[in-house]
């Protein structure tokens, strides 16, 4: 990952809490609904017509076109039409030739099907999730990651944004195994970098990432846990430090403070045990008592925000590593 493309999906929208169970969506979306013309003659009324599945109604939309045929070649039509209930987020045929110019290929047949599954799979949750049901925080996608978890999805109900960049334009449209969630950007599943740029909270922790020219190594295949100070952290720190913010660190001192965040393998709550733990650079201490702390101060707020290439779990304090 470049550190233009870094800057570039690091402008993102507030996500204003990441917790995962919030408050309701409060802005309304449109219920879809059939729409009857009326005759002079009862008997000339049309009959109503039948509700259709997911694939059935991505297939009778033009919009979905592209959709259509990604699903096509990645043979997961099948899947699809199965009794789910799935809920899907569909990128419109804009939103594929965005991503096809992003990535430099003119058309889905420069993609093989094993790139196109796990980037559809992301766009599949399941169970039928109404936007009343939507809330701040992430939720599981059918697309995988490292042994198998579930890569995680961010979702601002507030904004109606998804990762920070992708806006749901039309919502709750009935299938008979599901709902689909229009949307203007194809989503593609992020490494443990991503998860902190497409996330506003962990903007500090991404300029010293960028800084400590680190951005290249935690996107490469891993897998890596990352226990993520907020930024709200990282403040805390720069007033212990006396300095105003990243600008005032140097690369040499960033990246062992960095390091001493990441632990080698994908490593998710449930496998966590009190004891120390060996990141990149020494030992941190977990302990998990009625609340999970790291070094005996830092408190993880969230846990197993799964990426592609591993997890992360936030923590209110910044790890320093001991003096040597």
């Amino acid at each position: 990952m470049t550190l233009l493309l870094l800057h570039q999906i690091n402008k993102t929208r507030n996500m204003k809490k990441f917790i995962k169970f919030f408050k309701p969506v409060t802005a309304v979306m449109l219920l879809g609904m059939f729409v009857f013309a009326s005759c002079e003659n009862d008997d000339d009324k049309a009959p109503v017509e039948e509700m259709k599945s997911i694939v059935e109604i991505a297939s009778s939309d033009n919009n979905f076109s592209t959709l259509v045929a990604a699903l096509t070649k990645a043979n997961l039509v099948s899947a699809l039409q199965g009794t789910g209930p799935f809920t899907v987020f569909a990128p419109t045929n804009e939103a594929f030739a965005d991503l096809l110019a992003d990535l430099g290929v003119s058309s889905l047949d420069d993609l093989s099907a094993e790139a196109i599954t796990p980037i559809l799979l992301y766009h599949v949750v399941s169970g039928k999730v109404l936007s009343t049901d939507l809330t701040n925080g992430y939720v599981n996608t059918l697309s995988a990651g490292p042994e198998q978890t579930a890569i995680s999805l961010q979702v601002n109900a507030d904004e109606v944004i998804l990762n920070g960049s992708s806006e749901i334009t039309s919502a709750d449209i009935l299938a008979t195994n599901g709902v689909i969630h229009v949307i203007d950007k194809v989503l593609l599943p992020p490494t443990v970098v991503n998860l902190a740029i497409n996330n506003t909270q962990f903007s500090i922790l991404v300029e010293a990432v960028v800084k400590a020219e680190l951005a290249e190594t935690l996107s490469g295949a891993g897998p890596f846990t990352v226990f993520a100070p907020t930024n709200a952290a990282f403040e805390e720190l720069f007033t212990a430090l006396g300095v105003s913010g990243i600008a005032d660190l140097t690369k040499e001192q960033l990246v062992p403070i960095l390091l001493y965040h990441v632990v080698s393998g994908n490593v998710e709550s449930s496998e966590l045990s009190s004891g120390n733990v060996a990141t990149l650079n020494g030992d941190i201490a977990v302990n998990l008592g009625a609340s999970v702390t790291i070094n005996g101060t830092s408190l993880v707020v969230l846990t197993d925000v799964q990426g592609s290439n591993g997890v992360v779990h936030v923590i209110d304090e910044v790890l320093l590593p001991p003096t040597k």
